[in-house]
């Protein structure tokens, strides 16, 4: 903390330690809050910011002694270290993410340094409540890391509450159905006059543009309607959905790239913005083997392919029986090729002239999965493993989920920990996906409770005394 500080006439006066970094926030100010003055010979001047209503950042090498001008208030300065050890430390998150897509999209920014508040009506996030009396897996999974504020955005009272807090944030996270914020009074243009460096993200199912726009949309529905499970399943048979959610992450990890854009270019204008993903626009691309093939050939390859390339441009490229099981290979080279029939003892096929090259592989698709599947057959699916990666071919044997959960390469790298949660007690979590080199990793912590850290954030972010939170608690709006 400063070892000296005092105010006069508009003036802070402050002595820091070297290599600290002061950020003052004042909504109120109508220009700079911030200018330079009497910097010490050799420091590292001031950055300023002239834009009306933006939080103001000074970065300091070295100083010992400084001031600036101001016309905030006391409270509105705040004192960190310089030396940032993440990279979005210090960023406000406003997360009113509902389901899995928005609110994976808050929990990577908080993997990433920010302090990100989940933002919940009475009712909670639907997640939250699937299993009647108790809070659900899926919920504390994705929604670890932030603090919890419960907040009644129907009313007059709770929706200032919530303008109050847009005013300090650096982003808000939202996955609404298109129209709901705007309902509430709160859409992008509402948000931008209380803060135009506010990064405003917009998760929807199919965008807010487009004849698709009002659909209602879950991943599911977001499968069938990008032709995801009319390219699963077999041919033939009826169309199964992908075992995951992949819309829904696909949309929040998209999502969460958009604010990290919008964040850089708010570096260089001064500004925030809208960012827009829909789900629809992010599953998209990754129909690639299945459209190329389908373009390729005119509309006529077979849409379902099972565990087959879905383009049917690979081969072999399947999951093969073994004797406990089942095990994935493909030969995306020809190289590979000869590799696995070496493996199999089958000269006779590395030989042949007609199997030498993908184009032919693939013409005699059954017949080589007959071939790879009899040798696979009679060994457990590890000796498979090590032969065929041994060889270096791309393979990996089924694992199901009691092998995933226990898997010691995710535990080493940290994917899955354990945390202590009030009700549920010792509950497995998902760890950073995102590995940054100069950031320290953020640990775990339990997704909060509903509404568990309500007064502590509008205590501190909007100074709220004891007596009105109170009251706001007997009215229902927190």
């Amino acid at each position: 903390m400063p070892s000296r500080f005092r105010s006069a006439r508009g003036r802070l006066r402050f002595r820091l330690p070297p290599a600290w970094r002061a950020t003052f926030r004042d909504p109120r100010a109508r220009s700079s809050v911030l200018r330079t003055v009497g910097l010490t010979p050799g420091s590292v001047p001031l950055v300023t910011n002239e834009i009306h209503g933006h939080p103001l950042v000074a970065t300091i090498e070295a100083v010992t002694i400084w001031s600036v001008n101001a016309y905030c208030q006391t409270k509105s300065l705040k004192l960190t270290s310089n030396l940032v050890t993440r990279a979005l430390d210090g960023l406000f998150v406003l997360d009113l993410g509902q389901i899995y897509n928005g609110s994976y999209c808050g929990v990577l920014l908080s993997y990433l340094g920010a302090e990100v508040v989940k933002v919940e009506s009475p009712a909670g996030d639907p997640t939250r409540w699937r299993v009647v009396g108790r809070e659900t897996h899926p919920f504390v999974m994705l929604n670890s890391n932030k603090k919890g504020v419960r907040l009644d955005l129907k009313t007059e009272r709770g929706k200032d509450l919530f303008l109050r807090l847009v005013e300090r944030a650096d982003v808000l996270v939202e996955n609404f159905a298109p129209g709901t914020m705007q309902r509430l009074g709160l859409g992008y243009p509402e948000l931008e006059r209380v803060n135009p460096r506010l990064v405003y993200a917009s998760g929807k199912g199919y965008g807010s543009t487009g004849p698709h726009r009002d659909y209602p949309a879950m991943d599911l529905t977001i499968q069938a309607m990008t032709a995801v499970m009319a390219t699963t399943g077999f041919d033939g048979h009826p169309p199964v959905k992908a075992g995951i959610a992949p819309a829904d992450f696909m949309g929040g990890v998209h999502l969460a790239a958009s604010v990290l854009a919008a964040l850089y270019q708010r570096e260089r204008t001064g500004r925030g913005q809208l960012v827009e993903v829909s789900m629809q626009d992010a599953l998209l691309p990754s129909l690639t083997s299945a459209l190329g093939g389908y373009f390729e050939s005119g509309g006529t390859l077979p849409e379902q392919t099972g565990n087959r390339h879905n383009g049917l441009s690979v081969c072999p490229y399947n999951v093969y029986p073994a004797k406990d099981g089942w095990i994935a290979i493909l030969c995306m080279t020809d190289r590979h090729w000869q590799a696995l029939c070496r493996l199999m003892g089958r000269a006779d096929l590395a030989d042949d002239p007609e199997l030498a090259t993908t184009p032919g592989r693939c013409a005699q698709m059954d017949m080589i999965d007959e071939v790879v599947g009899d040798w696979t057959r009679p060994q457990t699916k590890a000796d498979l493993f090590q032969l065929v990666t041994g060889a270096h071919i791309p393979a990996a044997p089924l694992v199901h989920l009691t092998e995933l959960v226990a898997d010691p390469h995710l535990r080493e790298r940290g994917m899955l920990r354990d945390v202590d949660h009030p009700t549920m007690g010792r509950v497995t979590v998902y760890g950073n996906p995102l590995r940054l080199g100069d950031s320290e990793p953020v640990e775990p912590r339990a997704a909060p409770l509903h509404g568990e850290h309500t007064d502590e954030v509008l205590r501190e972010h909007l100074g709220l005394p004891d007596e009105e939170l109170r009251r706001l608690h007997e009215e229902g709006v927190i």
